[in-house]
């Protein structure tokens, strides 16, 4: 671990808890969503244009790329960073949503918010109804652009979620991952991490007087895979490259169930598709497995679970034959 990280963790560790509580990080593994590191991790803070990541969500589980939306007045006029929509002018939902997600733009928000919700408010309730399927219990979404409000909060461990959840959806996966969008206009991604080398491939950045610096990246170092959020860090972007080294060096990705058919207290169990997670060395020699069975021998459903010190670190949906 380089030196400075661990004065800025060792820094964060020792603040006050009433200044420590307006900051906050989270590392998850993008497989499980299990937290590999954090501090603060489920403090309900403001996150900005983190938002925008449940927005664009919500908006391609409810929409096609190719519809066309017509600029209100509201949304040209709203507040905070902008793609520059003018009143009356169409744009493409994909359009919008690369303007939404590169360039941060609170006019496109609010563009595909009434679009697809049939009102801003509309649309808020989408986004928290969502929220809550996803099993998001620290976030509440009072507009869908990220500008200050008194009830609009998440953590840092739900963003890393909205990330890890937003992430399956190909369609998202694709535009977050664009560091250039040439189409109804050009637009280069703001998140810088996503240039550079050391694995960022998908993310996004906030930022309000209120909030801080809030940004969301998504890492892929071999076959490693996590995510990192980070809530008022003036230094995100060495934090998250620093974060990215600490992981990609302390953990391995792990096989701990192939796919195929076990024998667990004289019963068949189907694993559909491998049991993966990342784990450090220590936690390698302590894991150990735990299939709850239903009662109901007619009822197939069943969890496996993966314990780590005596703790359940993971849980997977699995079929008793």
């Amino acid at each position: 671990m380089k030196k400075w990280l661990c004065v800025v963790l060792f820094f964060v560790l020792l603040q006050p808890s009433a200044q420590a509580a307006s900051h906050a990080y989270a590392v998850i593994d993008a497989e499980t969503g299990r937290l590999l590191m954090g501090a603060n991790e489920h403090a309900k803070l403001p996150i900005a244009s983190l938002t925008k990541i449940w927005t664009a969500l919500v908006v391609l589980e409810n929409s096609e790329l190719d519809d066309k939306v017509t600029i209100s007045e509201r949304a040209a006029l709203s507040e905070g960073s902008s793609i520059y929509l003018e009143k009356g002018q169409t744009y493409s939902i994909e359009t919008l949503l690369y303007g939404l997600m590169l360039r941060s733009g609170n006019d496109a928000a609010y563009a595909l918010a009434e679009h697809v919700g049939g009102s801003v408010e509309g649309f808020v309730y989408l986004m928290n109804e969502r929220a809550q399927l996803a099993g998001l219990s620290d976030t509440t979404f009072s507009n869908p652009s990220g500008l200050h409000g008194e009830q609009h909060l998440s953590s840092a461990y739900d963003t890393a979620r909205m990330l890890q959840v937003a992430m399956r959806n190909e369609q998202f996966k694709k535009i977050a991952s664009t560091v250039v969008f040439n189409g109804e206009q050009s637009w280069k991604n703001k998140h810088r991490l996503l240039s550079e080398n050391n694995g960022a491939i998908a993310g996004k950045t906030g930022f309000t007087k209120v909030a801080g610096r809030t940004l969301a990246t998504y890492f892929q170092k071999e076959q490693k895979q996590f995510i990192v959020v980070t809530l008022n860090e003036s230094n995100d972007w060495r934090v998250h490259n620093a974060l990215a080294d600490h992981i990609a060096t302390n953990y391995a990705e792990r096989t701990l169930a192939k796919k195929g058919t076990y024998t667990v207290a004289g019963e068949k169990i189907i694993v559909n598709k491998p049991i993966k997670m990342l784990v450090t060395k220590a936690e390698v020699r302590d894991l150990h497995h735990v299939v709850y069975l239903p009662t109901d021998a007619r009822k197939k459903d069943a969890v496996w679970y993966v314990y780590a010190k005596g703790r359940p670190v993971h849980a997977v949906a699995v079929q008793r034959e």
